[in-house]
Formats: C-alpha cells, sequence, structure tokens
C-alpha cells in the first residue's frame, strides 16, 4: 500500500481542519517546503496536497508553494483542490505533479469530467468526500444529493482510475478511520481506492494495508506525532508487521 503524507495549505501554510471546518483551523508550519523535505527523510516517496483555499473558491491561490513543494522535495505529488477547468490541470502537470485531484468539478460539470478523464487518463483522480452519505462539494461547504456509491459507480463507467474517499466525519478528529466503508468500496468496484481521514494509528495503517487498499492518505495523526511516518511507511510497505 502506497503512504501519502499530506500537507494541506492556506495563505502558504501547511494546515489542518477540524472535520473540514475552516473555522477550525490549526496553523503547523509557516514553511510547508521544509515539512515536505521531513517526509522524505522518513522514507516517503509520495506526497497529498490540498490547496484548501482553491477548494473553497476555485482559485489556485497556492499554485508557488505547491511548485517549490515538488521542486524542493522530489516527491511524487498529487494535488486537489480548486481545480476545475483543463488550463488548471495544465498548470499543475506543468509544474511536475504525478496527478491532479478533481472534486467539485466531477460532481458538477460532467462534461469537464469526461474531458479530462479522456485527455489526461490516470493522471486525473477524482476525490469523493462524504458526508452523511453524500457526497460533500466546496470544500466540503455544500452536500449534493448524489450518494458515495451512486458517484463512484459513474466514475468508474467513465474510466477514472483513482478515487480519493474521504470521510468527513472522520477527518482530523483522531478517533480512526472508516474501516467499512472502504470495504464495501473495494467490495463493489474496481478502481484504485486512497483512504483518507481519520488514519489516526499504525492499527488503521496495517488493516487497510492487509485489505490490500492502494493506498492511504495521513494528515493530522503525522502532525501530533500519534503516527510515525517511517513506521508507517514500514508496515504499509510489508517490511514491519
Amino acid at each position: 500500500m502506497k503512504i501519502f503524507p499530506a500537507i494541506d495549505l492556506i495563505d502558504g501554510c501547511a494546515v489542518r481542519l477540524f472535520k473540514g471546518d475552516y473555522n477550525q483551523k490549526t496553523v503547523y508550519s509557516n514553511t510547508p517546503v521544509d515539512v515536505a523535505k521531513s517526509f522524505v527523510e522518513a522514507g516517503a516517496e509520495y506526497i497529498h496536497i490540498v490547496d484548501l483555499d482553491g477548494a473553497r473558491d476555485g482559485s489556485n491561490a497556492n499554485i508557488e508553494t505547491v511548485r517549490n513543494i515538488v521542486k524542493e522535495s522530489g516527491l511524487k505529488a498529487e494535488i486537489g483542490g480548486g481545480i476545475r477547468s483543463v488550463e488548471a490541470i495544465e498548470k499543475y502537470l506543468d509544474l511536475g505533479v504525478m496527478r491532479v485531484i478533481l472534486g467539485t468539478a466531477a460532481v458538477t460539470d460532467s462534461e469537464f469530467l469526461k474531458k479530462a478523464v479522456s485527455t489526461y487518463g490516470e493522471k486525473v483522480a477524482v476525490g469523493v468526500d462524504i458526508k452523511d452519505g453524500k457526497v460533500a462539494i466546496k470544500g466540503w461547504t455544500q452536500v449534493s444529493e448524489l450518494t458515495c456509491f451512486d458517484f463512484c459507480r459513474q466514475l468508474e463507467d467513465l474510466g477514472v482510475k483513482t478515487v480519493i474517499c474521504t470521510d468527513i466525519s472522520k477527518d482530523g478528529v483522531m478517533s480512526g478511520t472508516n474501516i467499512e466503508l472502504y470495504k464495501d468500496l473495494s467490495a463493489q468496484f474496481k478502481m484504485d481506492i486512497v483512504a483518507s481521514g481519520g488514519v489516526s494509528n499504525l492499527e488503521n495503517v496495517r488493516t487497510l494495508t492487509e485489505m490490500n487498499m492502494y493506498g492511504a492518505i495521513l494528515g493530522k495523526a503525522l502532525y501530533t506525532g500519534s503516527i510515525d511516518l517511517k513506521e508507517a511507511i514500514k508496515i504499509a510497505s510489508g517490511v514491519a508487521k
């Protein structure tokens, strides 16, 4: 299983939100590049970056910070937040990111989603953010009428290769991740599924690894010290049990 340590960006700083609430923000670092370099030192190959400013308002406000993270760390990066046009996709791919993650636009603009997937293939992933069983959009500030499983079915039919599935109720809460959700998704779909939200201890990492999940995103647990990134990578790669 691939481990994706996460950096969420607001105003160029590395932050974490509590249950996606922009009013409950903790700033962990004013220098996200240094955070990314610490991931490299722990043995990471990948990084998950979210532009929270972009997720909320559709801008690409943190693109220079993303550029610096990718350039300075050398990590294989995926980036989401505010990517709602072909131009935005091109901007990020030109920076050298591994793939872009569509969120709001994947829900609200089906033609754009089709065009993005047909043009860029595996370089386009979709973030499926779940609130009370429904798909949330616009930085989790609105909830659509789509259910998680109906949306994933649409994505698989379109040829989407990778989905990042987040249970918002678990995000930043440190109460453990939604294992049953990921079991159900794995059973129903052939896409690569990345678990996100509430992966808060090494036991979560071990369980997800044993389920043969494609990947897991580690966020707040890294910043609070609840998960040692080096150990998580060892477990996910099968080196440690």
